[in-house]
């Protein structure tokens, strides 16, 4: 299990679109995928629904943790999206 804290530099935060294409960085993935925000909110990257409710803006915080034989990897594209500054 890796778990990193991150800055989203998406210029629109997580907004539909945004969140749209994470969900489908992160399901190209066999491990599980969870971003957290906080102490308690925590959701699966893979659920359209789930990161929605996070509401992220740019700027904010999120602590990213993956899980299973392709970790590394998906954590390389999830920073790689989230940092990107752009949409």
């Amino acid at each position: 299990m890796i778990s990193k804290e991150m800055t989203v530099k998406l210029s629109g935060g997580m907004e539909a679109r945004p969140v749209a294409v994470l969900v489908q960085v992160a399901s190209q993935y066999d491990s599980s995928i969870y971003l957290q925000v906080g102490e308690g909110k925590r959701v699966n990257a893979k659920s359209i629904m789930g990161m929605m409710s996070l509401g992220l803006d740019a700027g904010e915080k999120v602590t990213v943790v993956t899980d299973g034989n392709d970790e590394e990897t998906a954590m390389d594209e999830i920073e790689k999206y989230l940092s990107q500054g752009q949409e």
